[in-house]
């Protein structure tokens, strides 16, 4: 990977967690307003999880010239590495092993909501 790909796929990461923070911050003033569910705010999460891979997916894509659903993927995967590894990193004394179905419900949101979103673009 060239330079100019890995700019490209940091300004996307970058891009994806900026859009990840406002609707972060839509979802909790709905969740104070509108006093939603548990189920409610999974299913929430999980779709901000799916826009935001969708959107970083998307810019990945449009930047590369070739492959760009690969772009789209990669850029979902490190998406999910990263929110992955500051979860654990900050909840290690109270869950010091994740629960594998969860993580892989993610990790799959987050890979093919990345690789539409390249495929898209």
């Amino acid at each position: 990977m060239d330079i100019s790909k890995s700019k490209v796929l940091l300004r996307s990461l970058l891009m994806a967690y900026l859009l990840s923070g406002i609707l972060l911050l839509a979802l909790s003033f709905a969740l104070y307003r509108l006093k939603l569910g548990e189920q409610q705010i999974n299913v929430a999460v999980y779709g901000v999880y799916v826009i935001a891979c969708l959107f970083g997916g998307f810019l990945a894509g449009k930047a590369s010239l070739s492959r760009r659903f690969f772009w789209g993927m990669l850029t979902g995967i490190l998406y999910f590495a990263v929110l992955f590894a500051v979860s654990w990193l900050m909840n290690r004394e109270r869950m010091p092993i994740p629960d594998l179905t969860q993580t892989a419900t993610v990790l799959a949101c987050c890979a093919v909501g990345g690789t539409a979103g390249g495929m898209f673009s």
